[in-house]
């Protein structure tokens, strides 16, 4: 089951939510050839996006960016309002170690693109810290102004995320004392037992002793949004001359999804057919 849930400490002046990846892993970070630290790496992201999003209202896509100069040259997972999640990395096929060997140096960043419209927003900040937990912390204390904690774990099929906030200082209960008070629970989850534990358990352990309110949890789906329609919508953007160069050149167009690796041929006639219907659907042009 994948699910997020989030949580409140009504009588302590924080909230947090923990999510849950237990179908689909293999089908989306399987697709490719990922080194072992690398895929875990890809799993934490994908695990991060859940968390980002929640206690939130922004409609649209969430994209959390790395770049680096090493071996890992970028990392990139995406979350929908719909809570769908997907991730990509580009490495060298041998690369390897932890953290800091694998994006020490790089560029952290997140993506906001509104669903109607309104303008995207990013936020970029130099990668801080010894996991990806800890760099996103540094980014919600230095973006957001958002005292917060992570844990962020990938185990033998399983993925598990969890985020505790601090709420703003003035609202009920929030206070520096409540917040250390929660910090100092929270310092004795390891990543071991975050990806060995269900999200009930983990929870009960760490606040037990705490007025915690939990609210329904939500499905989150661990999958790619391709499909032949968007390559198609893709393809025509190129324009004519330009598919056209190409067909006569390679007979074909093989299109490979970069998240999931999944395949789409689409022939010469495939490309006469959308062209075809691109001229004759109203409000609808290509480029020459």
């Amino acid at each position: 089951m994948n699910q997020l849930a989030e949580f409140l400490f009504p009588e302590l002046g924080a909230r947090g939510a923990i999510v849950e990846f237990d179908e689909g892993i293999d089908a989306m970070l399987g697709s490719r050839p990922y080194p072992p630290d690398v895929r875990r790496l890809l799993g934490q992201a994908v695990a991060a996006m859940p968390l980002l999003a929640a206690n939130t209202k922004f409609e649209g896509r969430m994209s959390l960016q790395f770049q680096g100069q090493g071996a890992l040259r970028m990392l990139v997972a995406q979350i929908e309002s719909s809570l769908q999640v997907r991730g990509m990395a580009k490495c060298d096929a041998g690369a390897q170690g932890n953290f800091e060997a694998l994006m020490g140096g790089g560029l952290l960043g997140l993506l906001l693109e509104p669903a109607r419209g309104e303008q995207n927003y990013q936020a970029m900040v130099a990668i801080e810290g010894g996991s990806l937990a800890a760099a996103l912390e540094h980014y919600y204390a230095h973006s957001e102004q958002i005292p917060s904690l992570m844990r962020l774990a990938v185990g033998d099929g399983r993925i598990r995320g969890i985020v505790l906030q601090r709420l703003p200082l003035g609202e009920k209960h929030s206070s520096p004392a409540n917040w250390e008070h929660l910090a100092a629970l929270f310092a004795t989850l390891g990543e071991d037992e975050l990806a060995a534990t269900d999200a009930a358990t983990i929870l009960r352990r760490l606040f037990h002793a705490e007025t915690l309110r939990l609210f329904e949890p939500r499905p989150v789906h661990l999958a790619c949004r391709c499909n032949r329609r968007s390559i198609a919508t893709m393809l025509l953007s190129l324009g004519e001359n330009e598919l056209h160069e190409h067909i006569a050149e390679h007979g074909r167009f093989d299109v490979t999804c970069e998240f999931c690796g999944r395949q789409y041929l689409f022939t010469a006639a495939d490309v006469d057919e959308l062209l075809l219907a691109a001229r004759t659907q109203p409000g609808t042009s290509t480029r020459h």
